[in-house]
């Protein structure tokens, strides 16, 4: 499928919750995401406006997590992330939560600024985030969530030089990255396992140079995880190893035909990847191979039918190039019980 330029003024669509009422059902969702990193310091924030219509309310907020030592959700270093907050304040093209997080629109498709400070003082930051790539259009991304299209769900992801100043518990970090931000509206976001396939996703940006830039969101290769060999069905034949993804050549921006994802090592306990190598191929034929390391993880606010992760990784292209960003992945309950009896089988194993 031919990648879209999306336009600008789709960062507005959705903030008005009396849009379309009548369209609208309880799963029916719009999504604001920025993000940072800063690898040097292992620290990865994930901040999230769900916008729920139909309602109308909104989940979301900030989470910052610094490290590996994260194991479940009040291990990280900051979370201020609620399930069930007010519609969020809108001035012209300003999003401001009752959290205390603000998302400008500067520029619409361009430029946006992201405040934020916790109401005890112990975080806050102030971002000034610049597009560096295109404005692309997409459709759905989770596994499932475009099996009932009862709108036209639409979305954009968009590469953005992001600086600023984060502090967080006493201390202040300097961000200079590469993140990309994202976007979805009238998206059917069940919360139902419904149609969902069993193997992991990751959502991967990474910016190397402005002569390339990747990004895919690709399923985890079914013969590629001997932890769970013959314990999950595969996908059936013809679903595809990816539910999006794209490649940037300076202004050019290629679609892609075959991403493979192929897990190297991943968490003991907790089952995200450690260490990864993706290969993928764009529209022209040119093939991009890179492996990549887990800096800092830590589990993020998903749903019960759900878990979700978000990482830090540094990412090393074929010819060398270093790049950094954000790793997000999702899965559902066949692979999270394959992994528990992976687990209690090596148990028995080591105590016979």
């Amino acid at each position: 499928m031919p990648l879209q330029i999306e336009s600008p003024e789709s960062d507005l669509i959705g903030l008005d919750a009396a849009e379309q009422p009548d369209a609208y059902r309880p799963h029916t969702t719009h999504t604001h995401y920025f993000g940072f990193h800063i690898p040097e310091a292992g620290i990865g924030c994930y901040t999230y406006v769900r916008l729920l219509p139909f309602f109308p309310a909104m989940q979301g907020n900030v989470i910052i997590f610094q490290g590996t030592r994260n194991h479940q959700l009040l291990d990280i270093a900051h979370l201020d992330y609620e399930m069930t907050c007010p519609w969020p304040s809108i001035d012209g093209q300003t999003i401001t939560t009752t959290q205390g997080l603000q998302i400008e629109f500067v520029e619409l498709g361009k430029e946006a600024r992201v405040t934020y400070r916790s109401e005890d003082g112990r975080a806050g930051f102030e971002l000034h985030q610049v597009a560096v790539s295109p404005l692309i259009a997409r459709a759905a991304v989770l596994p499932g969530e475009n099996l009932y299209q009862t709108m036209r769900p639409g979305g954009t992801e968009q590469f953005m030089h992001c600086t600023g100043e984060l502090t967080l518990h006493g201390r202040t970090y300097e961000i200079d990255c590469m993140p990309i931000r994202d976007r979805s509206w009238n998206q059917d976001r069940s919360e139902a396992r419904r149609g969902r396939i069993d193997l992991p996703v990751s959502w991967a940006p990474v910016w190397f140079d402005e002569d390339l830039y990747i990004n895919t969101v690709g399923l985890e290769k079914a013969d590629s995880n001997p932890a769970w060999a013959g314990l999950l069905d595969p996908p059936p034949a013809d679903y595809p190893g990816f539910n999006f993804a794209f490649v940037g050549r300076r202004n050019e921006v290629r679609a892609v035909t075959r991403v493979d994802r192929n897990v190297i090592e991943q968490h003991p306990t907790s089952h995200y990847p450690l260490k990864q190598e993706i290969e993928v191929e764009d529209e022209t034929g040119e093939t991009y191979q890179i492996s990549g390391e887990a800096l800092a993880h830590s589990p993020i606010v998903a749903w019960p039918h759900a878990f979700a992760y978000d990482a830090v990784y540094r990412w090393t292209n074929s010819d060398g190039r270093i790049g950094h960003g954000s790793c997000q992945g999702i899965w559902y309950e066949g692979y999270q019980h394959a992994m528990k009896r992976k687990i209690g089988s090596d148990q028995q194993l080591s105590i016979s």
